[in-house]
């Protein structure tokens, strides 16, 4: 009897040390998760998928991102490019008039929030990592996406049911509606109160409200260089009248607009043009959405 007793004792004993073990890797794992599931503020956080015995890393969004606000530019004809002989201006030769049909162009660069949004549900690639890039920093969910190349551009632009704006569209929409100006403000010089320029970190969008365009469009210029769809070639001898993207010989894409790092007035001018490999990830260069 006293040896049953015995055993009985012993097996209680290690039943209760088991459910001891059991509790505290329960306890564990919901620390664990606890953790993982700690987000810093505005910041995309970091999330672990296993997916095929291997671990995979993606971003996701820590609060809802806004949706796009788009404002209505009514079409009309404007002479885009330049006769200008100025140094950098040589490929926005020559001066042409182009007609644009009415379009809606987003007030605002498509944001990091926005962008990694179509990041966690698949449908995008993140944008690179590290030294001016905005992915994966605390505190920049409002700023503009960068580090992004072109073909990310349109396959979030398509995550959305949206597009590029054309080269025209995007000229015409920067001198508020095809206006016989160098900027979206005006012919005044940009200063820190009208463009994000020669500094070494992005802004939130719109933080320069007196900057803006007639029709309240945010960051035309400054901030980051943005992707349109055209492909680029040196000069305008045979582009599109009627408004359309250039999609004809060659292989680089158009950017517009300037950025935080562009150091001259002239970088930031509705005609300049910038031009990179649609595979290229830039720390200059965002994007925005039209339709």
């Amino acid at each position: 009897m006293k040896k049953i007793t015995i055993l009985s004792a012993v097996a209680g004993l290690t039943m209760l040390a088991a459910m001891a073990v059991q509790a505290q890797a329960g306890g564990a794992l919901d620390a664990l998760q606890g953790y993982a599931g700690a987000t810093a503020p505005d910041a995309p956080a970091a999330k672990a998928e296993v997916a095929g015995g291997f671990t995979k890393g993606y971003m996701e969004p820590v609060e809802p991102a806004a949706p796009t606000a788009y404002v209505t530019i009514p079409g009309g004809k404007f002479t885009m490019g330049t006769t200008s002989i100025e140094q950098g201006f040589e490929d926005a030769n020559f001066a042409h008039e182009v007609s644009i049909k009415t379009f809606q162009l987003a007030k605002a660069a498509v944001t990091v929030a926005q962008y990694a949004e179509c990041v966690s549900k698949g449908a995008c690639t993140e944008p690179t990592t590290g030294g001016y890039c905005n992915w994966g920093k605390t505190g920049r969910g409002s700023h503009p996406v960068n580090c992004v190349n072109w073909n990310q551009a349109q396959a979030y632009a398509k995550f959305k049911g949206a597009r590029l704006p054309s080269e025209a569209e995007f000229e015409y929409a920067a001198t508020s509606g095809g206006r016989s100006q160098k900027y979206p403000w005006g012919n005044e010089k940009p200063t820190s109160e009208l463009a994000v320029f020669n500094t070494d970190v992005t802004m939130p969008v719109c933080s320069k409200p007196k900057g803006n365009t007639a029709q309240g469009l945010c960051d035309m210029s400054g901030n980051v260089w943005q992707w349109v769809q055209d492909k680029y070639q040196d000069s305008y001898e045979g582009a599109p009248v009627d408004g359309s993207a250039f999609e004809g010989a060659g292989s680089r894409r158009v950017a517009r607009g300037g950025s935080f790092l562009s150091g001259g007035a002239n970088r930031l001018r509705a005609d300049y043009r910038y031009n990179g490999d649609p595979g290229c990830r830039d720390v200059g260069v965002g994007f925005r959405l039209a339709r």
